[in-house]
């Protein structure tokens, strides 16, 4: 198998479980919309689209919207959410660095939190600019190094095998001048902002409970280690409470992003 498969699929799975943490990414895939500026009568692909808390967003504006993700549970999780809200939306399971459309067919491209984790940002970025009409706007939310949920995706990297050679760490897509270099000029127009969600937590403890049975890497760590090495394990959620700590505040846990928005030449 190439190893880019088996490193996918370790991610289809872990993300199975992601459903409950829309609550925490609603509030945001409206300031990313509004980032983008989708308008009614667009043509807006949302890329690792989740449980479609953006692209339902999107179709609220009137506009014409595609979902593509690679997990099958959050694509099912997607079409309740569209089916409750009243919504047609075109609904795919596959893969960014594989896009299964023609070129220039949207009017955006987006991604909250999603297209990051492909493991080869050369070729996510050149998918996602090839289905995007010249003048077009591409737009998306990431996790930035320095901040908590990237200090998270390092501190777990500390704990699991490395990802195949070849593959970039997530939360590079977070630094404004990696994002610069990797949409290159392909883009004009580039504008970056900044947001924060703040999730709830009744304590730090909870905080991790909720993270160990939701968010795919955290998962996959904690289903490996309880198996193979507790104490493993236990110096790994020691080190996340304290990382959480630096964090947390008036039953709140602070998670600050970057947004990006660029036009196609």
């Amino acid at each position: 198998m190439d190893p880019f498969d088996k490193f996918k699929a370790a991610q289809r799975a872990g993300w199975a479980h992601f459903a409950p943490l829309q609550a925490f990414t609603t509030i945001s895939a409206a300031r990313l919309v509004e980032h983008v500026g989708i308008r009614a009568g667009m043509r807006v692909l949302d890329v690792a689209c989740g449980t479609g808390v953006v692209a339902i967003t999107a179709a609220r504006m009137g506009a014409r919207v595609t979902g593509l993700d690679l997990t099958p549970e959050l694509l099912e999780a997607a079409r309740v959410n569209a089916r409750i809200a009243g919504l047609d939306i075109d609904w795919h399971e596959g893969d960014v660095e594989q896009l299964p459309f023609p070129a220039g067919t949207f009017d955006a491209v987006v991604s909250q939190f999603g297209h990051m984790f492909a493991p080869r940002p050369d070729v996510a970025t050149a998918q996602m600019l090839a289905v995007l009409k010249p003048g077009g706007t591409i737009g998306f939310s990431t996790w930035p190094p320095e901040l908590f949920i990237g200090r998270m995706f390092a501190l777990v990297g500390q704990f699991v095998p490395p990802p195949p050679p070849g593959a970039s760490p997530a939360p590079q897509w977070g630094d404004p001048a990696i994002v610069r270099e990797r949409l290159g000029a392909a883009v004009r127009d580039i504008v970056f902002d900044r947001g924060r969600i703040d999730a709830p937590a009744l304590s730090l403890a909870h905080y991790r409970d909720l993270t160990e049975r939701t968010a795919g890497p955290v998962l996959k760590l904690v289903e490996s280690l309880s198996a193979s090495d507790p104490d493993k394990l236990a110096v790994f959620r020691t080190a996340y409470d304290a990382l959480t700590a630096q964090y947390f505040d008036h039953n709140v846990v602070r998670q600050g992003y970057l947004m990006t928005r660029a036009v196609k030449n």
